[in-house]
């Protein structure tokens, strides 16, 4: 598995995978894209102004996910990470992630991240405790969604505390 600088024109075919499917959809705000030219723009609107913290997930390479680190407000980042449905079970999130955190951590001016997740989501919550996150709160109809509202777990993970992959 590899990290480089995600690319709208690239990676939007592969990334069609996710964007394009309802069940991979279910708790992103928006409902899967209808063609790979709606996923592209999606990629560079998503891209745009974020170059040195969205990544593709290579893997043998192949665009197989992406992982992306944006800026919330001062000093405050949030993490989120899709993988390709074929591509799923296989810790690449734990694996891609890690990479991501540290960059952010040791590059700009972040003394926090955090993953806004729904509860219905288990496979992310669970990879963001296998990170080290801490469940902070439970946020109740916090999003809008082509599927209703929607609630939101925060989980956050403050620059001084472990990295349990560093260990």
């Amino acid at each position: 598995m590899e990290l480089v600088e995600l690319d709208p024109d690239r990676d939007a075919e592969a990334l069609h995978a996710i964007l394009g499917d309802e069940a991979s959809c279910r708790y992103l705000p928006r409902p899967a894209q209808d063609a790979v030219d709606d996923t592209r723009a999606l990629l560079r609107q998503w891209h745009d102004g974020n170059e040195a913290n969205d990544w593709a997930i290579r893997q043998h390479g192949v665009t197989v996910g992406r992982v992306s680190l944006f800026s919330q407000r001062p000093g405050v980042w949030e993490a989120a990470c899709l993988v390709v449905p074929a591509a799923r079970g296989q810790g690449l999130s734990r694996r891609a992630l890690p990479f991501a955190i540290d960059r952010v951590f040791d590059t700009e001016d972040a003394h926090r991240i955090e993953a806004d997740i729904d509860p219905d989501n288990l496979p992310s919550i669970r990879v963001f405790e296998h990170l080290g996150f801490r469940r902070e709160g439970h946020l109740r109809h916090t999003w809008r969604t082509h599927i209703g509202l929607r609630d939101s777990l925060i989980f956050g993970l403050l620059r001084d505390e472990p990295r349990p992959w560093r260990a």
